[in-house]
């Protein structure tokens, strides 16, 4: 018996970054959509005792963790000890979600494989507990398990669902090197020096703008406070923002903490524009389009897995 789940990519559609808490964190209200790229996981029984394993295949594969870092193994052995069984479990993440390229993708199979396990286990762990368990291994994982859009408050843990009244076209250009993301914080904390960093606020011209599905009064709200940082710490990425705003996306901004950079286009047929232009300017490495919102992490019926 094996459970497959499917879950999305995240882009943030404003990321408003509060100072250095005393713990190191940063208060935000961070904005979260969810997009159709997807990582498959698929859980499968080990024997009595063999613990967590983690395989992956992909694009770039090669650069996810397979050990106890890895946050599906993490996310399983959570569960596991809320319930008292031990964690054997095999676990397959097949990779569509760039890796290290600030849109969840580690996030997302942590998510995932919450929910493969205790589909898997029977554990049928409410959904409060659920997004708990999410909370204790990372910022972004409780959007990956929930989708759509919402509204992320504390350090991005803390969601409020959102309403979105359309679909909103992306593109996304995949630089040839990662970006650390305690790096990029800690650069936004040298940039700020000196200088008072004002509480993070969702921004209502935003929530509107998704609410009635408008992409160019989305275009003209989106922001990212940590763009600055990424850009300091890697300044090629402002010729990829260049270039997909000359090839005709509404806005550009760098996704999180990068270093993917993310276009909005006002429809299917622009976004194909703009990424046959990104794919050949030379600025990025690949280039993908999908569009938003996404459902979160869901079950697939075991005919329909890709695994």
């Amino acid at each position: 018996m094996s459970v497959t789940v499917r879950v999305p990519a995240k882009v943030n559609v404003q990321l408003a970054v509060g100072a250095a808490r005393p713990d190191g964190f940063h208060d935000l209200a961070n904005v979260f959509l969810a997009v159709g790229l997807y990582d498959e996981i698929t859980v499968t029984p080990a024997a009595p005792g063999d613990g967590v394993h983690v395989t992956c295949d992909g694009p770039d594969a090669a650069l996810v963790p397979l050990d106890g870092t890895n946050l599906a193994a993490r996310a399983a052995e959570a569960l596991a000890a809320r319930y008292g069984r031990r964690p054997d479990v095999r676990i397959h993440i097949a990779k569509d979600i760039p890796v290290a390229g600030g849109m969840a993708g580690g996030s997302a199979d942590g998510a995932g494989a919450l929910v493969a396990c205790d589909a898997l286990w029977g554990t049928a762990a409410p959904r409060r507990e659920l997004l708990d368990i999410c909370a204790e291994l990372g910022s972004d994982v409780p959007f990956s398990l929930l989708g759509g859009a919402a509204l992320g408050t504390g350090r991005g843990e803390k969601l409020t669902a959102l309403d979105v009244g359309g679909v909103f076209h992306w593109v996304f250009a995949m630089a040839d090197r990662g970006l650390s993301t305690p790096a990029v914080f800690r650069e936004f904390d040298r940039l700020a020096e000196g200088r008072d960093v004002p509480a993070p606020v969702a921004s209502r011209p935003l929530l509107d703008a998704l609410a009635k599905g408008d992409p160019d009064a989305l275009a003209a709200a989106v922001s990212n406070d940590l763009q600055p940082a990424a850009l300091s710490l890697f300044p090629a990425l402002a010729d990829t923002l260049a270039a997909g705003t000359a090839a005709g996306a509404l806005t550009a901004l760098v996704s999180g903490s990068g270093p993917t950079t993310a276009f909005l286009a006002r429809d299917a047929e622009s976004a194909v524009k703009v990424a046959d232009v990104l794919r050949v300017s030379g600025t990025c490495r690949s280039v993908r389009t999908a569009s938003g919102p996404a459902q979160g992490a869901t079950l697939i019926p075991r005919e329909r897995a890709g695994v």
